[in-house]
């Protein structure tokens, strides 16, 4: 193996956090190979959920453990396992959580990364169960064809420090601006590790795009993030714009309960509730585009879905977003054109608004989605085409305002 460069230092902002866990097994993260599995597969490091204790719980291996721990080395060496991203893009930074390992996690470790083209990678052989051993000849072999020794270092070896027993979390920033697909993570010499976090944004070959099919501009996978809230108590908008559909009310954005309302509740004529107050969410698209189809999903919220919502887009430069982050998003209200006016929504369903208004041919950079008065949203499509396609489009004159369709299911 290469020499790794100088340690390295535990980062202190956490800013990172709030963007995509790439190697979740939720978005299609994958091991393919790890040295060593003895109490404990590598498989548990990219689970979705928080590491867990079971005090008096063992395995006919040993002491049962939320995470990755490898025996203890007895021969030349130290263990490593190889993460395929299910999201690939830029990584902005790691999380390495040794929760509930006090004895026992690895001392030190290094996080290595590469770009591996698809039609290029080499067969793996399947993981399947492997708790109690360790990589087999044949598999050390298909996988040197990786050639990981040589990969990029993200993270130089890194004494890890513990915490608290049940959250011991060592955050390392990525200074890159380079697309990666596969991650090594190295322990030294031995030991465990409960979850490895790497928190990112997913970047989109846009030229393979079909230019004459509409695209999800705002998906998290493809490069879209939440860029501003005004409130996200249960749960943060980047969840609505993440892979595949929502698993639970979890896995959306919610806010508190707002008090500001009043005490007995009105409509107006169209049935929208009369309240003063609004929660918002403003998202920075993938690709600037045409907004031509709009998905907003309540799935699994229904006793605490939102009245009605409406979504706006605008332009702006990435100066222009630094300034309104600082000013928490107090744009003139000219800047934004309106994408859906005021609509209402059902509970525990997914909405589906085909826009036909000139509005929506107007290219767009960020969007913003309020809901009102509060409450949850699974999921949020925003489809259309990136600007470099849609502006060849001809405009065409709308022949209705709206086309709604409500309790569509989309296969995402």
């Amino acid at each position: 193996m290469a020499d790794s460069p100088r340690e390295g230092k535990l980062a202190r902002s956490l800013d990172f956090t709030q963007l995509v866990d790439m190697a979740s097994e939720s978005v299609g993260g994958q091991v393919l190979f790890a040295t060593d599995d003895f109490f404990a597969p590598a498989e548990n490091l990219i689970k979705s959920d928080s590491p867990s204790f079971r005090e008096h719980e063992y395995t006919e291996f040993g002491k049962w453990m939320d995470g990755w721990e490898t025996r203890r080395k007895r021969i030349p060496g130290h263990d490593w396992c190889i993460i395929k991203l299910g999201i690939q893009g830029i990584i902005r930074g790691f999380d390495v959580d040794i929760s509930y390992f006090m004895g026992d996690y690895a001392p030190r470790m290094s996080i290595q990364a590469a770009n591996l083209e698809e039609d290029k990678q080499p067969e793996i052989p399947q993981r399947g169960v492997r708790m109690g051993a360790a990589a087999t000849p044949e598999e050390f072999e298909a996988v040197a064809e990786l050639k990981s020794d040589d990969w990029n270092y993200l993270v130089p070896m890194t004494e890890l420090k513990p915490g608290k027993p049940a959250s011991s979390h060592n955050y390392f920033a990525v200074n890159s601006q380079e697309r990666w697909s596969h991650i090594r993570l190295n322990i030294f010499p031995d030991g465990g590790i409960a979850r490895l976090r790497v928190y990112g944004m997913g970047q989109k070959d846009w030229t393979a795009t079909d230019p004459k099919e509409p695209f999800d501009l705002v998906a998290i996978a493809h490069g879209g993030t939440c860029v501003g809230y005004s409130n996200a108590h249960f749960g943060h908008p980047n969840n609505m714009i993440g892979v595949g559909k929502a698993r639970s009310m979890a896995d959306g954005w919610e806010t508190a309960r707002r008090l500001d309302g009043p005490p007995v509740l009105e409509n107006d004529e169209n049935g929208v509730l009369l309240v003063p107050g609004s929660e918002w969410a403003v998202f920075r698209l993938a690709h600037p585009g045409v907004i031509t189809q709009i998905e907003i999903d309540t799935t699994y919220f229904k006793g605490n879905s939102p009245d009605s919502c409406k979504l706006d887009g605008c332009i702006l430069t990435t100066q222009e977003e630094e300034d309104m982050i600082k000013q928490k998003w107090e744009l003139p209200g000219q800047k934004w054109k309106p994408l859906l006016p005021v609509t209402k929504l059902s509970a525990d369903e997914s909405h589906l608004f085909h826009s036909l208004t000139l509005e929506l041919q107007d290219v767009i950079t960020h969007a913003r989605l309020t809901i009102t008065p509060d409450g949850g949203v699974s999921r949020l499509r925003l489809k259309g085409f990136p600007s470099s396609i849609c502006l060849l489009r001809p405009r065409e004159r709308p022949t209705m305002r709206f086309s709604v369709k409500v309790g569509f299911r989309a296969n995402l």
